[in-house]
Parts: C-alpha cells; sequence; structure tokens
C-alpha cells in the first residue's frame, strides 16, 4: 500500500522543450501535479498541447528537460532506464488508445505479461490473468488471441494488463478514443470500477469532456501550463 506521507504521483515544475531545426519548441513549461491515493484525474486540453507527452513523462517513458517526477515518493526523473523500468512494473499501468497487445500470444498470455517479466511462476501468473480476465467478461476468451477479439474486447484484455499487478497508478491515453460509444462506455465503467475496487489512481488524458466530468479533478493543459478547469 502506498505512504499516506506522500502522494502516489508528484510532478515538481516539469519542463519539456524540443530543438526543432534551429528553434526551441516548450511544450510543457513549469507543470506540477499532485496525486493522491484512488483519486480519479483528467487532463484535457488541444491536441498538440502536451497532453501525451505529460504522460510519458509521468510514467518515466520520456524524461523532463528540467523538473522531478516521484512515483510513491521514489524519484523516476534521474533514474537509470533499468530502475525506471523496475518503477514502472511495480506501480504503473498504462492504458493507450490502440490496445498494444502481442498479436502472437493469447488474452491469458498479454494480461500475464507484466507478471512474467517480474518472473512470476507461469502458471501463476496465468491463474491470475484468467481471474482478472473473467473480471472484464473475458473468461470465455482466455486463449483467444487479440486477431480474434472484437475491438472492445481487447480494450478490456488492454485495462486487465495494465491492472494485473495491482498497480498504485494507472496512467490512461484516451483509453476509449478507438471505440464505438456502446464499448467505451463499458469500458470507462470497468476503469472506474477497478480504480475503486483495486485503490488504484487513475489519470486520464482525453478529449472528451463526458469522460472528463466523471473524474475527481478535471485539468486543462493549455500553453505548456496544467491549470484546474
Amino acid at each position: 500500500m502506498t505512504d499516506s506521507a506522500h502522494p502516489v504521483l508528484q510532478c515538481r515544475g516539469v519542463v519539456r522543450q524540443f530543438r526543432e531545426g534551429g528553434s526551441l519548441l516548450e511544450v510543457l513549461s513549469g507543470v506540477d501535479l499532485e496525486v493522491q491515493a484512488a483519486e480519479r484525474v483528467a487532463i484535457i486540453g488541444a491536441s498538440g498541447s502536451g497532453k501525451t507527452t505529460l504522460l510519458q513523462i509521468m510514467g518515466g517513458l520520456d524524461d523532463p528537460t528540467e523538473g522531478e517526477i516521484f512515483v510513491d515518493g521514489q524519484a523516476m526523473h534521474d533514474g537509470s532506464e533499468l530502475s525506471k523500468g523496475d518503477l514502472r512494473n511495480r506501480y504503473i499501468g498504462f492504458v493507450y488508445q490502440f490496445h498494444h497487445l502481442l498479436p502472437e500470444f493469447t488474452a491469458a498470455e498479454n494480461v500475464a505479461m507484466p507478471l512474467l517479466i517480474r518472473r512470476e511462476p507461469k502458471p501463476v501468473a496465468l491463474s491470475k490473468a484468467a481471474e482478472l480476465l473473467a473480471r472484464v467478461g473475458l473468461g470465455e476468451r482466455l486463449s483467444h488471441k487479440p486477431g480474434e477479439l472484437s475491438g472492445g474486447e481487447r480494450q478490456r484484455a488492454a485495462v486487465a494488463r495494465a491492472l494485473i499487478t495491482r498497480p498504485q497508478l494507472v496512467l490512461a491515453d484516451e483509453p476509449t478514443g478507438n471505440l464505438d460509444a456502446g464499448n467505451g462506455e463499458h469500458v470507462l465503467n470497468l476503469m472506474l470500477e477497478l480504480n475503486q475496487e483495486l485503490r488504484t489512481s487513475l489519470v486520464i488524458v482525453t478529449h472528451d469532456h463526458s469522460i472528463a466530468d466523471r473524474m475527481d479533478r478535471v485539468l486543462v493543459l493549455e500553453n505548456g501550463i496544467l491549470r484546474m478547469r
């Protein structure tokens, strides 16, 4: 469990700049953010405003030009790739607009993958994956490969994979953006149910204000600054 002495996620003065030709483009201009245990946070903003960049920095997939990122009180911004990978595997789950399931593996194997990376015994990992897939309504699809699943089923499997390690934080980038309205609603409801059940903090980047309105807080990223809506 997360130590109550510090938030699950902290961003302090996060700046991200990119070199474009001879000019410097600043996408993030000193972002500060704290996310508490089990909190639901939405980040909205125009296309190209830097929402995905910020999410990747939170998860240690990109480095800030300046600033600090802490996950469960541990520095994500200045560690080696190995240490950042370890932090991600222990504390963070990711859900993307596209499911990113591995096509050659079954649904159960895809969901079990984070546990296998932790070197959990394969039978144990697959058993946990089967249990969670049943929880998301895919108990009859364990041996199906991604190509044999519908779009909504693939995204539900991706949610299960993000949650299989019972992470303290889930970072979601337009998680329903590639789904029709019915499947999108189902996936969102599932994420919110599991957020409460597992006490997992949830940060969702979205352009959909109806999704944002269901979060505890809505933040707007504009001109590199993150502010309350």
